[in-house]
């Protein structure tokens, strides 16, 4: 019983140490950038030694693609608390509409407006900052190239899912993908920017501009409903 007891607490510090060690590894990232963000600088900030460090991570590259990992499960959540938001739960009708319609009504152009601005957020904080200094190391560095190359093509394929998902998006209408994956592609853009300046206003202008591209471009499709069997 001796052992039984006190695996849990041990399991638990464990756990603990990883998690420490990840935070500061996003956060040595997003502030020293890759050639500032060492194994010793990790450990130091999480308050560990270097040893308990590479008893979890062994290689530098280990800790960053894991710690980039973090950081993709940590802006999946951020998007899946998208669905909660008030404005996004009143867009959607509690019954579904009896037919389509012509065009998308007020609530759910709200709808389309947070959901943009939900994922220019992502694409603008810490969380990018810290990814984008992975990937910038990984352009030069042969061995980490491969391992953040399918972290960020698993992430792309996952906030693409996402992002559909919140919109309401109908992917078969000629268009729409396109249109999800420049939202993407923009918001990434605007991230890019805010590195070197936090231009609040000119963001906000897009954001209502591509919110208002995206109602157009979704304007077109059916409205979801459930499957209904085939009366014809």
């Amino acid at each position: 019983m001796g052992p039984v007891t006190t695996r849990g607490p041990q399991q638990d510090r464990s756990r603990a140490t990883r998690q420490r060690l990840l935070e500061a590894a996003v956060a040595c990232l997003a502030e020293r950038g890759w050639s500032g963000s060492t194994v010793t600088v990790v450990a130091e900030r999480a308050g560990v030694s270097r040893g308990a460090a590479q008893h979890h991570f062994p290689t530098r590259e280990d800790l960053f693609t894991a710690a980039v990992e973090h950081v993709a499960e940590q802006r999946s959540d951020a998007l899946r608390a998208v669905l909660a938001e008030p404005v996004l739960a009143e867009a959607l009708p509690a019954e579904p509409a009896p037919a389509p319609v012509p065009e998308r009504t007020a609530p759910e152009r709200s709808r389309t407006h947070a959901v943009v601005e939900a994922v220019v957020a992502l694409y603008t904080g810490p969380l990018f900052r810290a990814a984008l200094h992975l990937w910038v190391a990984a352009s030069d560095e042969e061995h980490l190239r491969p391992r953040v190359t399918a972290l960020e093509a698993r992430i792309g394929r996952e906030s693409h899912r996402m992002t559909v998902e919140l919109l309401g998006a109908d992917e078969s209408v000629p268009g729409v993908r396109e249109t999800v994956q420049g939202l993407l592609d923009m918001a990434r853009g605007l991230g890019l920017a805010n590195l070197l300046t936090d231009d609040t206003a000119r963001r906000e202008r897009v954001v209502a501009q591509w919110s208002r591209i995206l109602d157009q471009a979704l304007a077109d499709q059916p409205l979801a409903r459930p499957d209904t069997p085939d009366t014809a």
